[in-house]
This record gives structure tokens, sequence and C-alpha cells, in this order.
């Protein structure tokens, strides 16, 4: 079974971080009953002083080359990846893409509606390349800007309607949609390092939202032991 982790700056992580990914990954090498791998055209991080992901300096230095494999990138949202998410599945052979999108979509590109249009997009690419694709969704976590912005706030909210909505819209039993559920002990102000990205506890509750959404819907891999 291979994976395919999809996200913004969330998931694709800086130099230093170990990245939820990796927490991902080493649950899946201790609970996974059968072979799997994780794919994707990508391996880097985004260097905030190169302006690029350009470094592999991950926190975790025996963390494998093939494990770090992935369709991430720092401010790119739903919008940037329902154009590629059909060539990226294709070429990987994905069976179950993991997706955290949606903030930097709501904070900059386009409003609650248009991004859940591009979620609808995204799910038909994926599902043009592989018809029994498997896709675990993440609602968009509030982050430090909704505490004071109340608009924004409100159109996290209604984003995160909206995908609920599509994700049973589109739910079929040959290409299984699933809503992922966010820890009720996630906290931005102690979880993330800066009100937005997940620092090493974040990053294992990100971890767990996937693990125990895809235990609990489609009996993969076991609980995540936070």
């Amino acid at each position: 079974m291979r994976f395919l982790f999809v996200g913004d700056s969330m998931t694709i992580g800086c130099p230093g971080d170990f990245t939820w990914r990796h927490r991902m990954w080493r649950h899946l090498e201790a609970t996974f009953d059968g072979p799997y791998e994780i794919v994707g055209p990508r391996t880097a991080l985004y260097d905030p002083a190169a302006g690029a992901p350009v470094s592999h300096e991950y926190a975790d230095p025996a963390f494998p080359p093939a494990a770090r494999r992935h369709l991430a990138g720092w401010g790119e949202g739903w919008l940037h990846m329902a154009p590629v998410i059909g060539p990226a599945v294709a070429e990987s052979r994905a069976d179950v893409l993991l997706v955290s999108l949606g903030l930097i979509d709501l904070g900059f590109y386009t409003d609650s509606g248009q991004t859940a249009a591009n979620v609808r997009g995204f799910v038909e690419g994926a599902r043009e390349a592989n018809p029994q694709v498997r896709i675990a969704l993440l609602p968009v976590i509030p982050n430090v800007r909704a505490e004071e912005d109340a608009p924004f706030a409100a159109e996290v909210a209604r984003f995160n309607e909206l995908l609920a909505k599509a994700v049973a819209d589109l739910d079929t039993a040959a290409s299984p949609l699933l809503l992922a559920t966010v820890p009720d002990s996630y906290d931005i102000h102690k979880d993330t390092y800066d009100g937005t990205h997940p620092g090493p506890s974040g990053e294992h509750k990100l971890a767990a939202a996937f693990a125990d959404a895809l235990h609990g819907a489609w009996e993969l891999g076991a609980r995540y032991a936070l």
C-alpha cells in the first residue's frame, strides 16, 4: 500500500523539524500489518533562509530518504495541489492520500467557497489517476490569526463545514473519503512554535489524527500512541 502525504507549510516543515510525516512513518513502521511505501515527488524541507525547499536537515538524520517523500509545499494549498495531484498519483501509484490543506488558501488566495470547489477538483484529479484511491482529509485548524481576525475565523469555520459536505457528497465505495478529527487536546499555544506550525507535540497529534482515522474507518494500522 502506497501512502502520499499532501500538505502545506505544516506538512513540509523546516530545517530542524521532525515533521508529522516522520511521526506517521514511525507509527506505520510499528503498527502497519503488511508491506507499505511512502511515495511522492518531493523529499526536501523548506529553508526560510534560502526561500526554497532545498534543505534535508531533518531532526532525525536516520529518517530514511525513501520515507521522506511527499507532495507538500510552503505557501501551497488546494489551489496549487488540485492541478498536480493527478500526475502525482499516476506517477507514484498512490493508494492512500493523507491531506492537510486549506489554511493558506483562506489566508491568501481563495474564500471558503472557492477553496471547497478546489477540494472537489482535487478529488476528481486524484480519481482520474486512480479510481480506487482513498483520501483522508484533515479539517483546517484555526491558527493564531483566527483569534484576532473574526472574518478569517468565520471563513475557516465555513470552509470546514463545506469540507465535511464535500466528503459526504463525494464518498464512494470504490474510492472512499474520510474526514479526520483533530485531537481535542490540540492547542496552538502549546503544540505549535508560532501559533501555526506544529512543534514536536503538535506533530504527534497531527499524525495521531490521521492514524486514528485510518484505523477507525478502514482498519489500517492501529490507534496512535501519544
